[in-house]
């Protein structure tokens, strides 16, 4: 009986340092980097993840979000390779930062593969999603859910746009893959890299007379009050959010906590959606109401500026990968309307 006694006692105590030893390996806090703050819908896709969480958890995963790329000195490009290091834990991040480390995403910077919201929701939640989502993650950095960011609309102080030509010699300000130095370079426009941080003030001195960004961007940083004019809606690409952990963290999670987090990274992906793309008639109402010509392309106009960019993608395909481009492609080809 006694040795009964010791047996179960042993063996209690083991269940419990065991059990203490997987809780201690979680954070007290775990860092969320994103790009833009709360009043915009991206920052927002992150404050519903952790809210989601949160709740979920009872309170045992906390994740505090970082806005501005502050965990980066500012730096949104450099994002990636800090998850991937663990220097950050998770973020909410974007397809174009990221398109430096992962080549595959530059994908979703192809001028005017994707049309509408269906030709995006094709490519995420199909087989080229699926092949993005593996290139991410063997890159070191586990990706849960889609989110969205908007199609990025042009904007300049100068003209109206609506046609290639029209883009000859002026100053775009543009961020992220060298691919966007491609695009606008073969449109005649003389395209300049720099960070958003850089980017309002450059605008307001005149060092560039332009630049691209989702309406929402447009709207809540009052781009209107720098000199952007002339509007253009020529849907050329959309940047999709990606929701991940790094890998290092990922892996210390609980099954359970894995399967909690993919689900609320999902849950708070369809409802940013759902919300970014109700607010964009509202949106553009209130800017056309601040005074900004609005330019809507008509079908013929949009496929002059495709055409005018087909080069972007014999120089692109071998690096993002030719069978993922025909993917997207066939997906958007096919897709439900």
């Amino acid at each position: 009986m006694s040795k009964r006694r010791t047996f179960l006692a042993a063996a209690v105590t083991a269940t419990f340092l065991f059990s203490g030893a997987s809780h201690a390996e979680y954070k007290d806090e775990y860092t969320v980097s994103t790009v833009l703050p709360s009043a915009f819908p991206w920052g927002q896709a992150a404050d519903k993840w952790v809210e989601l969480v949160r709740e979920r958890s009872d309170g045992r995963i906390n994740m505090k979000i970082y806005s501005n790329s502050q965990l980066v000195a500012g730096d949104q490009t450099k994002e990636f390779s800090a998850m991937r290091s663990g220097l950050i834990d998770m973020a909410v991040g974007s397809t174009i930062n990221w398109s430096p480390q992962v080549p595959e995403l530059n994908l979703f910077s192809l001028p005017f593969l994707m049309p509408d919201y269906a030709a995006i929701d094709a490519i995420t939640q199909g087989d080229a999603g699926e092949a993005i989502f593996a290139a991410i993650k063997k890159r070191g950095v586990t990706p849960l859910a889609w989110g969205e960011n908007g199609f990025r609309e042009l904007s300049n102080s100068k003209l109206t746009i609506d046609e290639p030509a029209d883009l000859d010699g002026l100053k775009i300000r543009v961020v992220g893959s060298p691919l966007f130095q491609d695009t606008f370079t073969a449109l005649g426009a003389n395209p300049t890299q720099m960070s958003w941080a850089d980017a309002k003030p450059a605008l307001t001195t005149g060092a560039v007379d332009g630049q691209e960004n989702p309406l929402s961007v447009f709207d809540v940083a009052r781009i209107d009050q720098v000199g952007q004019k002339y509007l253009t809606r020529w849907h050329y690409m959309a940047d999709p959010l990606v929701f991940a952990v790094s890998n290092q963290v990922w892996d210390q999670f609980s099954e359970e906590d894995q399967a909690l987090l993919k689900q609320a990274a999902i849950d708070a992906g369809q409802w940013e959606i759902k919300k970014s793309r109700g607010e964009v008639d509202a949106t553009l109402a209130a800017i056309k109401e601040r005074g900004v010509e609005v330019t809507e392309l008509t079908p013929e106009q949009r496929e002059a500026f495709k055409e005018a960019t087909q080069s972007v993608y014999g120089k692109w395909s071998s690096r993002i990968g030719e069978d993922l481009i025909q993917q997207a492609q066939d997906a958007v080809a096919n897709r439900s309307q």
